[in-house]
């Protein structure tokens, strides 16, 4: 795809940049002022995006990506890096995502982050964030977006930590780093693959080099294994996605912003990003779909267990961004129906953390559903907003979730063979659970009878919070529609993801026949909720004589039994025997030799009397010794 170049891609990412530096190093001096400088930069960096978008869709379609490049990067020998921006179909649609959800989300946060005497370090880190994910989705090359990667986790490490004066919030944050990190190492190895393969690592070269044929099938399906690893780390997939339920520990709009709407969703971007390296790797496309398939039903599993609502929002987004990796793992079929569940995702998703902010806003804090109940009569525009998120994620059309999760499950039934029939029973078995554990959490919010205590004062939320919640609401609604009219998404995408506009092979079910499982699954789903949560009385604690898959599930499937079995509590057996090797073997021997030169030294020491007969007699043996030895030497 030809690129034309621009001038103007740079402020995407200075903006929120220099506003989060401006605000740290300002001090207190911009506490009054901090969180509209903050809103602000966000804002403009969407008007910004809003004016690159309206460029890009007056240009021909074959030419609509632009580049902007700032300086040399690095420069050995005929290896060049340049530090370059890329703005074409795919990264516009993310770009919109970050600064459009971003801004509603600093709006949002203006009013629930008003009582907190760091308020402005708050926005600063919003800023960064904001301008880390663009430079992840900007950057045109693995090492540009490598900067961004990293970023991206530095601003969520201080996000989710935020209220760092508790220990478990401070623990939940480096949870959250180490977890990145071990993924990150894989988008370290693909660099490197990258460049000993290709001698480049932008991505056009790497997609010119593997259309030259420079690279063996085992060298992409690595590359293609370490992209993997890299999202599954970031995108809180299976086996690395341990520290989404704990990352809630930050506000509430931290959770919608990274964990909703951006940061859980650059691992599908780096997969989506990386189409031509698995388009030519079928071992590690067929990994991804067994990681986004195994999580979709991980994430659902947890889900219907957790009594704690934005612990429930967090075992949701985990399920769905399962669904994005599933399908990016079905080729250039899967692409852009993953994208187009990542944007609406983008929506509801964004919605119903910041309703649960709402609810939690009225509730002081209280985050245990089975303490809330009959909200909607006391909160109605959050009972609203919510429900129509609640709606587009379980696929109930026309709201936006069923467009995306309906073609999703589609193209995975449209696998072929048995892959196929595997891989679109388990999309149906997550619609189903979904739709229950949603469902559960609609009830027991917003439904029965109440159940909070005298102290608590429900009561609906400030229209800094609402406002945000409607808009995106209004998303819900319209996005799945938006995208897949006419295929706009699809074919807007192609270009990038689907060059020569593959088409499904095989087609086994009709679409109104997939269209009617996936309802009949939904149905399945919300019957059993109605009948367990909607019928009964819902006791206040949770109950203590459950089967022992329910334990499992509240344990999030023992996700956490299992890190520290395997790898911590060996990683710190390990650590104590090198401590001991360390302290009694390298340092005991330099200490050893050390003694012995001091005792040595001290025998010596002795010999010095100050006697000049002693000292004669010395020399004396010294000199007998000498002639004693050249004599037996010479004989």
């Amino acid at each position: 795809m030809d690129s034309g170049t621009s001038t103007s891609l740079v402020y995407l990412i200075a903006i929120p940049l220099f506003s989060s530096a401006f605000l740290l190093l300002g001090g207190r001096a911009l506490d009054r002022v901090g969180h509209l400088i903050g809103t602000a930069a966000s804002a403009a960096s969407f008007v910004f995006a809003l004016i690159e978008l309206n460029k890009m869709l007056g240009r021909e379609e074959e030419s609509r990506g632009v580049t902007q490049r700032l300086f040399t990067w690095i420069n050995v020998g005929s290896f060049q890096v340049d530090a370059t921006l890329l703005l074409d179909q795919l990264s516009i649609c993310f770009v919109l995502l970050i600064t459009g959800v971003g801004t509603l989300i600093h709006i949002y946060s203006i009013s629930y982050m008003s009582h907190d005497i760091d308020r402005r370090r708050f926005f600063a880190y919003l800023n960064l964030f904001i301008a880390a994910m663009l430079l992840l989705v900007l950057g045109n090359s693995y090492l540009n977006l490598y900067v961004g990667w990293e970023g991206v986790g530095l601003a969520s490490y201080l996000l989710i930590g935020f209220w760092n004066q508790k220990p478990t919030y401070a623990t939940a944050a480096k949870k959250a780093f180490v977890a990145n990190r071990v993924g990150d190492v894989g988008l370290s190895l693909a660099v490197m693959i990258a460049f000993v393969q290709f001698g480049s690592v932008t991505f056009d070269g790497v997609a010119k080099g593997i259309e030259s044929g420079s690279a063996s099938s085992t060298a992409l399906n690595a590359m293609g294994a370490a992209i993997l690893l890299a999202a599954v780390g970031k995108s809180a997939q299976f086996p690395l996605q341990a520290w989404l339920g704990d990352a809630m520990a930050g506000p509430t709009p931290v959770s919608a912003l990274i964990h909703a709407a951006t940061m859980v969703t650059a691992g599908v971007y780096l997969i989506s990003r990386s189409n031509f390296v698995f388009d030519n790797a079928p071992t590690a496309q067929l990994l991804v779909v067994i990681v986004g398939a195994v999580t979709l039903l991980f994430g659902a599993v947890i889900g219907m267990a957790k009594d704690d609502i934005k612990k429930a929002l967090a075992a949701s987004t985990m399920s769905q961004i399962g669904y994005m990796i599933l399908a990016t793992g079905l080729g250039p079929a899967g692409y852009a129906f993953a994208m187009m569940h990542l944007l609406t995702h983008g929506f509801f998703k964004a919605g119903m953390f910041l309703g649960a902010g709402s609810v939690m806003h009225g509730m002081n804090d209280e985050v245990d559903m089975r303490k809330y109940g009959a909200l909607r009569k006391v909160m109605p525009i959050t009972f609203a907003t919510f429900g129509l998120g609640y709606l587009a994620i379980i696929g109930i059309p026309p709201f936006a979730g069923f467009y995306s999760k309906d073609k999703i499950i589609e193209t995975a039934f449209n696998a072929g063979g048995s892959k196929g029939i595997i891989l679109g029973c388990v999309t149906l078995l997550g619609a189903a659970i979904t739709a229950f554990y949603m469902t559960r959490v609609m009830l027991m919010t917003f439904f029965g009878t109440k159940r909070w205590d005298s102290a608590a004062h429900p009561h609906e939320s400030p229209w800094l919070m609402t406002v945000p919640m409607i808009l995106l609401s209004i998303g819900s609604i319209t996005a799945g529609f938006i995208f897949s009219n006419g295929d706009r998404l699809k074919n807007f995408l192609a270009p990038v993801v689907d060059k020569e506009h593959h088409e499904h092979e095989t087609e086994l079910l009709a679409p109104i026949v997939v269209t009617g499982l996936a309802m009949f699954a939904v149905a399945i789903g919300i019957s059993i909720a109605f009948a367990k949560y909607g019928r009964k009385t819902i006791p206040a604690s949770a109950p203590t004589d459950v089967t022992v898959w329910t334990k499992v599930a509240r344990r999030d499937l023992l996700q956490d039994d299992f890190n520290e079995s395997v790898f911590m509590r060996p990683g710190q057996s390990l650590t104590r025997v090198l401590a001991f090797l360390d302290k009694r073997v390298v340092d005991g021997a330099v200490s050893g030799v050390g003694a012995m030169t001091l005792r040595l030294a001290g025998d010596l020491r002795k010999t010095q009397t100050g006697y000049v007969r002693s000292y004669a007699l010395l020399i004396l043996l010294g000199t007998v010794a000498i002639l004693t030895a050249i004599l037996v030497v010479t004989l």
